[in-house]
């Protein structure tokens, strides 16, 4: 008897390992020493420097920690999930970079995902990529990790410092409570994908019952959508996507960030050269005209985005290099900034250029060295003074590019010398990537 409930036990397990097609562990280990130079002036040709080295993870690739696994339910069709956790392994710390995970903090902040794919493609539910954010990946050489990364990402809010504001956008990487569809992989190299994100608020009559709270009523949602056609060494995509990133009912304001881009890429086989183009804004929709109580609450900032790029193979190495640039329009500004900038530098758009050059040395499929160096170049961007204590740091609010992504360093100088305007950065990373 015992021996029959044995033989039972096991044929139960091997079908259930035989219907499990796949269950992986898969991670990255990546460590970067980092280091920037920010220089900010002030209208007399005085200026300050601030600095900073350090150790950090994900200057090649983002440092993770995941599950996922297939299961063949038979006929073409197959059930999956996908599990993944940031790590910050400078530090031994769950959720890695949260700025540019949209602040989610959880263990699986990355992508939690559970999907079911068969012949008319793949339904994908949970927290995973928004369309939009593709393009700004994978026709950058340098990807979205370390200095070399483009000027578009951190416009569109890819971690601190986007002057347009559009840092409240924690959905421009990743989206939670999201439905999104894939297309069938066997379209003759035509791709697609849509999503549609829940804001999981409760909707409210209009009374004065409903809750005062900001960001509660309709914040969260995203709707979007990216096709493209790869077939050898050529791809392109176009995206476009909207994010509700604010409202305030009693206000009677909803922000609604609308971008589009359009990528592409050309392997020649000596040389891959990349581009791409994107457009921004942020538009604030206004129910309530007498709740307005200043003039440029009208105010709808922008950003258009640029860049073109290239990666060389060397051996078992790769060159990589790459051109970027933003540049803003209608951005907010208070009437005491307004006189300040027309009487001072002029009323202009600001705008940044970027260019980066690394090279990454594969020792094995999984192990790779790399070194990375950017410089950014400020221009017109008097509206960036910074507005912090002094001792703040690199991220100070309100201050414009430097070359790691994050916001100059102009709260030092800003203390010393008065209002200032960061002008340039230098920054570089030296790193090792494992994966496995």
């Amino acid at each position: 008897m015992k021996k029959s409930l044995v033989s039972l036990a096991a044929l139960a397990v091997a079908g259930v390992a035989s219907a499990q097609s796949s269950v992986t562990l898969f991670g990255v280990v990546d460590a970067t020493v980092e280091g920037y130079s920010n220089k900010s002036e002030n209208i007399y040709g005085q200026s300050v420097k601030g600095t900073k080295n350090t150790l950090t993870s994900s200057g090649y690739n983002s440092s993770r920690l995941g599950f996922r696994g297939t299961e063949d339910l038979g006929g073409g069709l197959a059930a999956s999930f996908w599990l993944e956790a940031g790590i910050g392994n400078e530090a031994g710390t769950t959720g890695g970079n949260v700025s540019n995970t949209g602040g989610v903090t959880g263990l699986f902040n990355r992508r939690s995902t559970v999907s079911l794919s068969g012949a008319f493609g793949e339904v994908r539910l949970g927290r995973d990529y928004v369309p939009t954010f593709w393009n700004d990946t994978v026709f950058d050489p340098f990807g979205s990790n370390g200095v070399g990364a483009s000027l578009i990402l951190t416009a569109n809010g890819f971690g601190p410092g986007s002057p347009t504001g559009f840092t409240a956008n924690n959905m421009y990487v990743r989206a939670s409570n999201s439905v999104g569809y894939f297309l069938p992989p066997n379209l003759g190299g035509f791709y697609g994908q849509v999503m549609y994100a829940f804001n999981g608020a409760t909707k409210y009559d209009n009374s004065a019952l409903t809750p005062d709270i900001a960001n509660t009523q309709r914040a969260g949602r995203y709707i979007g959508g990216r096709g493209g056609y790869a077939n050898g060494p050529l791809d392109v995509a176009a995206a476009y996507g909207e994010a509700t990133i604010a409202d305030n009912f009693f206000a009677g304001t909803t922000s609604v960030l609308k971008s589009w881009n359009i990528g592409a890429s050309y392997d020649f086989g000596v040389v891959k050269l990349f581009g791409e183009y994107s457009q921004a804004k942020n538009r604030t929709d206004y129910s309530n005209p007498l709740a307005i109580t200043n003039v440029f609450a009208f105010t709808d900032p922008g950003a258009k985005g640029w860049l073109i790029g290239a990666t060389v193979p060397v051996g078992p190495g790769l060159i990589r290099a790459s051109y970027s640039g933003v540049k803003y329009s209608d951005l907010p500004v208070t009437t005491a900034q307004l006189a300040q900038i027309n009487q001072v530098f002029g009323l202009k758009d600001p705008k940044a250029d970027k260019f980066a050059l690394g090279y990454v040395h594969n020792l094995s499929k999984r192990t790779a060295l790399y070194a990375t160096v950017a410089y950014v170049n400020n221009k017109d961007n008097s509206l960036y003074s910074a507005v912090g204590s002094p001792g703040v740091g690199l991220a100070t609010a309100g201050s414009f590019y430097a070359a790691s992504g994050t916001t100059a360093n102009n709260a030092l100088a800003q203390a010393a010398i008065g209002a200032t305007h960061p002008t340039s950065s230098l920054g570089y990373d030296l790193g090792i990537r494992h994966a496995f």
